[in-house]
Parts: C-alpha cells; structure tokens; sequence
C-alpha cells in the first residue's frame, strides 16, 4: 500500500545508503549504559520484592505490568511533542536523565508501594525518550538499512540487558545479597548514559521554516495507513501473548535457583536476544515481514511449553533461551514496520499511538498472570500466553495482506 509523504519531510541530508550512520551506534551505546543500570535493579527486583518486602506474585505482575504500562503511554504524548516541536534529541536526553534520576528510589524503598513509585517514575523516563529515540533512529537510518538500524539498536541495547544481570550476579556474591548496595552502584551507568547522548549524538538538519504542526489533528491522523493500525494491532498481540519477564526469574527460583544467581535468567535470555536482533533485523530488510511473525511466535509457543512443563534443570534455561529469541526475532521487526508504516513527520505519534495500545496490553497480560500464579500456580500462567499465542497468530493471519512488502 503506497505510503503519503509529507510536502516537507524532516531530514534534508540524508545519510549515505551504504552504511549505518556513527549517531546510530551513539544511540546504541546510550541504550547498553542504560539497561546495563535498569538491569542491575530490575534482575534482583522480583526476588526482592518477594523475599525481602513480602510482596505476592499479584502484586509483582501489579507492579511490573503498572511500570511497563507508564511508560507505553507516555509514549503517546512524547512521540506527538517530537513531531509538533520537530526535534528528537531533547526529549531523549530528559527521558533518560529522569530514568538515570530515578535509579536511588530503589535503594532507599521500604515496602512495595515505595518500589512502585521508583519503577513509575523509571518507566515515565522510559516512555518520554522511547518514541522520539526510536524517530530519530528511523530519521537517521538509510531507507534500505532501517531493519538493520532499529535491529543493531535493539542489539546493543540487549547486550547491556545481560551486563546488567551479570554484575548483579558478582555484586551479589561479593556484597553478600546486599539488595540495596548493588542498587546504589546502578545509578553509575545511568548518568553515563545521559552524558554519552549529549556529547555523541546530532540531530539531522531540519527543512528551513519549520513551522509546528498539531501531528494529533484529524487531518494528520486520517494519513496513518490501515497497514499502521494492522501494525498496532499486532503489537498488541503479541504483547498479550508475552506477559513480563519477571516470571521467567520467579519460574526459576521456584525450581530451585539460589537467590545471588537470579539475575543469570535475565542474563541467558538476553545473550539470545541480543546475538539475534541485528541478523533477524539485517534479514527482514529481505523477507516476508509475516513470515518472521509466524515464526517468532511458534518459537514463544515452544517457550511456554517447556516452561509450563518444568522450572528444574536444563528445562527451565531452554524455555528462557528461546523466550529470548522470540525476542531477537520480533521486537525490532515490529518497529520497522511502525516505521515503514507512517509519514515521516508523523513518526513519533506513530510510535506513541503503537507503544500506548501496547502498554494497555502489557497491563493486562502481566495482571493475569500473576492472578494465573497466585490461584493456579506457574504452569497455568505459561499455558495461558501459548493460548494468547494463537490469538495473535489469528490476527496476524488476517492482517498478512496489508503486511506484504512492496
């Protein structure tokens, strides 16, 4: 389906079609430091929370899915300021600051409503860098090399997700399950993040005489395509059918893994994640974007499966290594469709609208799994995402046509 372009689109330079532009890799790097700080926290938050502040498996899913949902929306409002302001960067660099800012609140939180208001006001930083990052990646990229941009993005961005985990596992050790003094020692990363943007990235010149423009106005919406909406459509699927990654750690602790080594969850799905994201991203600038779907959530379906059967042994960290590559296979995929999908200058709306649909999912699937944990026990809740699965695989089957690429 032929796509509107703006009469001014936002970048007069474009850069060279051969080559990933040097502010990509910055991007990247911004987003290693960074989970490599929310990792430290977020791998040991679950058990924390349960063993240390007596919280349940309900209130865990409340709190994640709660998080993730914040940031989603925020996602909304961020995206159309990007677009109506017509610059990215700023309101990257404030999403992150506010993320890196928000990193103490877990040290000093004594019960889990005080978990709750740091990761809200985390994932607030989250959802406001979160659209206009992923514009301006889009902005930045070569047309032909954007699966590979948003692919080589997600990649470093997951590679810290496993440094993030893994020097909890040694802190931990060395700190004797100190919670709170390898909280302290996340707030490091995160301010190098902020400052490696600042420094390292440059937005793309803008057309002279810009002028702001409402991107939420009735005119300007009536241009996302249905094939955008089928995207979001999508997303929200598969958000349902892949609830929070908290229950992979509970999943594990429950079959018997020690406390200090929680984080080695985070840590193999995440070695998958990112050894997979650039290739699968490389190679969906080739083939059927529907085609990678399908095969993205039969490898989910194979995750709940193995862990629905078992949380001991060799079972459980095959479960986590594919859960991680159903990751590597869809997440930058689904955002070069959004991507693909939307005018230029209404990219960061578009990316909001998708994140916010998204979030209200990501809500929902977290609550019931909890709920699924809590009165059923953990089989039941991975046997619910496979079902969840099919559905998304229904939408993705009538959707197929407005996906096929051009």
């Amino acid at each position: 389906m032929p796509l509107r372009e703006p009469s001014h689109p936002p970048v007069v330079n474009p850069p060279a079609a051969d080559r990933l532009p040097r502010a990509i890799w910055a991007l990247g790097f911004v987003s290693l430091l960074m989970d490599v700080s929310s990792e430290l926290i977020h791998s040991l938050l679950p058990v924390f929370l349960v063993t240390s502040l007596g919280a349940s498996a309900l209130m865990v899913g409340l709190i994640d899915g709660a998080a993730e949902a914040t940031a989603l929306v925020v996602k909304v409002f961020s995206g159309a300021l990007s677009d109506w302001w017509g610059r990215r960067k700023p309101l990257a660099v404030l999403g992150y600051g506010l993320g890196a800012l928000s990193k103490p609140l877990f040290a000093l939180a004594a019960g889990p409503a005080f978990v709750l208001l740091a990761r809200l006001v985390d994932r607030a930083g989250k959802g406001i860098r979160g659209a206009p990052r992923d514009a301006l990646v889009a902005d930045l990229a070569p047309p032909a090399l954007r699966g590979a941009a948003f692919g080589l993005r997600q990649s470093l961005d997951t590679v810290g997700a496993f440094l993030g985990p893994l020097l909890a596992v040694g802190l931990m050790l060395a700190l004797a399950d100190d919670f709170r003094a390898v909280f302290w020692v996340a707030v490091v990363p995160g301010f190098l993040a902020v400052a490696l943007l600042a420094v390292a990235v440059r937005e793309p010149a803008r057309a002279p005489g810009h002028a702001p423009v409402n991107p939420v106005r009735r005119e300007n919406l009536r241009r996302l395509t249905p094939a955008y909406w089928w995207v979001v459509a999508l997303g929200a699927a598969f958000t349902l059918a892949r609830f929070s990654e908290a229950f992979l750690v509970l999943r594990a602790q429950q079959g018997g893994l020690a406390i200090a080594w929680a984080p080695l969850v985070l840590v193999a799905m995440n070695v998958v994640y990112a050894l997979t994201a650039y290739p699968f991203g490389r190679l969906s600038d080739r083939v059927s974007h529907a085609r990678l779907l399908a095969l993205g959530l039969a490898v989910l379906v194979a995750a709940d499966a193995v862990l629905a059967a078992s949380g001991r042994g060799p079972w459980v960290w095959i479960g986590i290594a594919l859960w991680g590559l159903h990751l590597g296979i869809t997440q930058g995929l689904l955002a070069t469709m959004v991507a693909a999908s939307a005018p230029a200058d209404l990219r960061g709306t578009a990316f909001g609208f998708f994140n916010l649909v998204s979030g209200v999912a990501l809500l929902a699937a977290s609550v019931v799994a909890g709920l699924l944990w809590d009165r059923l026990g953990a089989p039941a809740t991975f046997v619910a995402g496979a079902a969840f699965c099919l559905l998304a695989l229904a939408v993705l089957a009538i959707g197929a046509p407005r996906l096929a690429r051009r």
